[in-house]
């Protein structure tokens, strides 16, 4: 398994000789841009099987054969953990995916806000991003990204075992507010960079489920407050 140092999400099974067809675009990335050839290792994963070594047995130019041989690491599942964000710029709404998936949240979900600047996201381009940080960071499952929801129309719909720490700005102690929780399934809110309006404050600390929680004595930027804060809750509730 030295050799293999590309990992690869795919749909089908992955079990000892299987076989796994790739589509157009895996096989242009495997085969024209990392230069593999028939031979070459290939890691693989699926989010149900955990990990599996495979090798090249066919490798075109639009289309591509993988043999599964052995399974190298058992699925490991995230924490039953929802992160909820506010989309902004592009660029920064992809980072928060990336890291999201990283840290290990199970679904992610954008929300339009009262505040939101920007409700204009591509499910499928910010699902690839997660897959994406799965691959790289070595993990065994990709999380769900949802399509945006108004954030009333989420709250409205909450599940009444589901805790949510709500980072409000106008809070403080994280720590101590976590440590007087239990484990079970939980959720982030992270709000937009004009912060939540009043009506969406009163109707967060208004719910039981909810924990408002402050991210520190600064106020963070939306993508620096979503690795804050998912770095606060793994550290006392995840499985870190």
């Amino acid at each position: 398994m030295a050799d293999a140092k590309i990992r690869l999400c795919v749909e089908h099974d992955l079990a000892a000789s299987n076989s796994v067809p790739l589509n157009r675009e895996q096989a242009n990335y495997l085969f024209n841009v990392m230069r593999l050839g028939v031979g070459a290792h290939v890691l693989l994963i699926n989010s149900r099987d955990g990990e599996y070594l495979a090798e090249v047995v066919d490798a075109g130019k639009r289309r591509g054969l993988l043999t599964v041989l052995s399974q190298t690491k058992p699925l490991q599942m995230p924490p039953d953990l929802w992160f909820l964000f506010a989309p902004i710029k592009k660029a920064r709404t992809d980072f928060i995916v990336e890291k999201a998936a990283e840290m290990g949240a199970a679904r992610i979900c954008p929300v339009s806000t009262d505040y939101t600047s920007s409700d204009r996201v591509r499910q499928d381009k910010l699902q690839a991003h997660a897959m994406e940080a799965a691959e790289q960071c070595g993990g065994t499952y990709v999380p769900i990204v949802e399509e945006i929801s108004k954030l009333t129309t989420v709250l409205e719909k909450w599940p009444e075992d589901r805790q949510l720490m709500f980072c409000d700005e106008a809070r403080v102690g994280a720590a101590e507010a976590l440590s007087k929780t239990a484990k079970g399934p939980w959720a982030i809110l992270i709000g937009p960079e004009g912060g939540f309006s009043s009506g969406e404050r009163d109707r967060l600390l208004a719910m039981p489920q909810t924990t408002p929680i402050s991210l520190g004595p600064r106020i963070l930027r939306a993508d620096t407050a979503a690795v804050a804060a998912l770095t606060v809750w793994q550290q006392a509730l995840g499985d870190w």
